[in-house]
């Protein structure tokens, strides 16, 4: 059985990352694209003008959602009251109402979120070892994640705005799009999630037209064992420089993942341990991407060969916690 896709938002992730991981999956195809923007769906088949139109589309099975974070909400209520599972971007939306929205519309249905991280084969083996106790009592989770976003960045199809410092549509700036994903992949690497958290947010480098729209962030936060995280979060970090880098501090061992955040395959871990300092490599599977793996895990989901094992719950509970973190 082959799972049939649609994908609503034709973006650069959805471009890039998402339709690429569809054909990739031998247990996939695409059923077909809508964007709001015509000129979105340009090269794209088959493509429907009209939401309608795609979700009344034969052998449909489930649909992923790359729009800008507002229009999540409407986008997942209506793929959820046509009654197909969705698998949809993150964060959840703009602000916790729209995300409560999606929660209630998607109750009783196969819902994720988009969080591609949990995928990365790095990051599997990570939680392997840190749940096989490997690193002994774990102390600190140290993210940086960061890019190059200034104003007049461009989407490299068609030109498009860009939307993700525009706060009515993305809900702030680098935090709302950054954080969400090392928030998330805490929990997945240690087995509980943050429960406590707070940030400091600036608008440092870039001169965005809503001076609300941050370009950069640092966060902490505290799971109820005790482990803390830093978390720093950037659109104002060149991209030749070092930024994006994830360690993972305990007693007898630090994991340490280089270039491992992000949307691409690849990068590098390395183990030091704590009695003799010595860093040695840890294998993983460095050809598989995060997106193919998600996409063929939600599809698995879709045929009922396995469980989606992240709650939309869950989802929306760190969604909360970030979005009442900040403070300017």
């Amino acid at each position: 059985m082959s799972t049939g896709w649609g994908v609503v938002g034709l973006g650069w992730v959805a471009r890039d990352h998402v339709l690429p991981a569809i054909t990739a999956d031998p247990a996939a195809h695409l059923v077909g694209v809508h964007d709001r923007d015509p000129a979105a769906l340009e090269g794209l088949a088959p493509a429907f003008e009209d939401l309608a139109d795609l979700l009344a589309a034969p052998g449909l099975d489930a649909v992923y959602v790359a729009t800008p974070n507002h229009a999540h909400a409407p986008v997942v209520t209506a793929v959820a009251a046509a009654g197909f599972p969705v698998l949809s971007e993150k964060p959840l939306a703009h602000d916790v109402p729209a995300a409560e929205e999606i929660v209630a519309a998607t109750g009783g249905l196969l819902a994720g979120t988009a969080f591609d991280q949990r995928f990365h084969p790095a990051h599997e083996v990570m939680a392997g070892m840190i749940a096989a106790g490997d690193l002994g009592v774990v102390t600190t989770v140290r993210i940086v994640y960061g890019c190059w976003l200034p104003p007049d960045w461009a989407t490299p199809v068609g030109g498009r705005d860009n939307w993700r410092v525009d706060p009515a549509r993305a809900g702030g700036g680098a935090m709302i799009d950054l954080a969400p994903h090392g928030i998330d992949l805490t929990g997945r690497l240690l087995g509980e999630d943050v429960v406590d958290l707070v940030a400091l947010t600036a608008t440092r480098v870039h001169d965005y037209v809503d001076r609300t729209a941050d370009d950069t962030a640092v966060l902490a936060g505290r799971t109820p064992s005790g482990t803390l995280l830093s978390h720093h979060v950037s659109f104002s970090t060149a991209d030749p420089l070092p930024r994006r880098r994830l360690e993972v501090v305990g007693t007898r061992a630090q994991l340490v993942a280089e270039n491992t955040l992000g949307q691409d395959a690849g990068g590098t871990l390395t183990r030091i341990d704590a009695t003799t300092g010595e860093a040695a490599p840890v294998p993983f599977d460095a050809d598989a991407g995060p997106f193919d793996r998600q996409l063929a895990a939600f599809g698995a989901a879709v045929r009922g060969e396995a469980a989606w094992p992240f709650p939309l719950e869950r989802d929306l509970a760190l969604h909360t916690l970030l979005m009442e973190a900040a403070c300017p």
